[in-house]
Parts: structure tokens; sequence; C-alpha cells
């Protein structure tokens, strides 16, 4: 019966919210999602540590508060209160975990996507339990070189999932973090900077995912 309970166990998520959104907001956002996909996972939504430095590109679509996990320089190379964002995740994970993988969406995504290795190379999230497999919403890597090195290398093991939009800005960036993953499932979709629905062709890559990583965590 103990590893019959085991393997029915969901795999359990913390998900990062993009830039100067919520919670809240992601939580509606992968809410599009059918309930065959939903009603497998255990996802959870935290807020970022910072109240919104500025205005939101949601505003009068999304009701605020809106929160971000960090802040960064014009050119994108510079961290303002990263080291107070990871701390933050850190602890959460320890007061609501354990987690075993990341759901990120944006800046949520950059995050979750670094994580694994930042975790590897102990510079993050030493407290808490590996991290065991990610999935990438309008994802790209970070480009101070110095948390690169830290963050990308050598590729992840760790399975992941990442969407690719045909209209989203950060879609070159997307295709350069898949090289740091190793046999990578991309789910390619027509939509912009968003968290798509799932069409039929979608919906089978995300089913196939859920049913590698359940085994995974039935078999720990």
């Amino acid at each position: 019966m103990g590893s019959e309970g085991e393997i029915q166990r969901k795999p359990k998520f913390l998900c990062l919210h993009g830039f100067r959104t919520s919670g809240e907001i992601l939580k509606k956002q992968v809410g599009k999602w059918p309930s065959s996909v939903l009603d497998l996972l255990d996802l959870h939504f935290p807020d970022g540590p910072f109240p919104s430095a500025g205005r939101s590109e949601v505003e009068g679509i999304f009701d605020p508060p809106f929160f971000e996990w960090f802040q960064f320089s014009a050119d994108m190379t510079e961290y303002i209160n990263f080291d107070e964002c990871l701390s933050f995740i850190e602890d959460y994970m320890l007061k609501n975990g354990p987690f075993d993988g990341l759901l990120g969406f944006s800046q949520g995504a950059v995050l979750s996507a670094a994580l694994p290795g930042l975790q590897e190379k102990g510079v993050a999230l030493t407290k808490v339990p590996k991290i065991k497999f990610v999935i990438i919403v309008s994802g790209a890597k970070f480009l101070s070189p110095l948390l690169a090195e830290k963050a990308y290398s050598p590729s992840f093991t760790c399975p992941s999932l990442h969407f690719l939009g045909e209209e989203d800005f950060l879609m070159p960036a997307g295709l350069e973090l898949l090289e740091s993953f190793v046999d990578p499932l991309v789910i390619n979709h027509p939509k912009g900077h968003t968290v798509p629905r799932l069409d039929e062709k979608s919906l089978k890559i995300m089913e196939s995912f859920i049913e590698k990583i359940s085994k995974m965590i039935g078999r720990d």
C-alpha cells in the first residue's frame, strides 16, 4: 500500500510568476490548461518578494497588487536584490515544501531555468531537496557572465518542458536556453509573450512530460 500511495503522489511545483504580476495572475494564466493536466499537478503560486516598483504591463488586464522577484539594470546584466530573491524562494520552499519542480513564466521562467544549476553549484537552494524538473514558459538566460557561468554549466540533465511562442520577443533567447538542457521537450505555439492554451499536439507533449516526472517521484 505504501509504494502505491507514493506513486499516486502528484508532482509538486513551485510556480514563479512574471515581472510585475502576481501568483494569483499566474494561477489564472495556467488555469487555461485543461483539468486533465491541472488535476495531475500540485501547484503553488507565491507572490514575489518585492512590490512592483513601476508600471505593470498587465495593468487593465489583471487586478493589482503586482510584484517582482528582483530588479535589473537597463542592459539586464546587473541584478538588484537577487540574493534576497533567492533567500525568499528558499524560505518559501522550506515552509511549504518539499517541492519536486519549478514552473516559471517570463521573469519567473528565467529564475526557474537557472535555479537547478545554481543549486548544483551550491550557490542557491542549499537547504532544500534537489529540483528534479522544470517547466519554462517564455524563458531566457541571465545575461550576467558571472551568473551565467554558475547557472548553465554544465548542461542540466533534469527533465524540462519549454514553451516557445512564435510571436514572443523572447523566442530567440528561449531557443538559446534549450542548449543548456539535455533532451528538452518543447511546445511551440503561435502566440506571443503569454501562457498559451494547449492544443491537441501540445496536450500530448504535456501529458508525456507529466507521465515521465510522475514515474520519477514514484521511485523516490
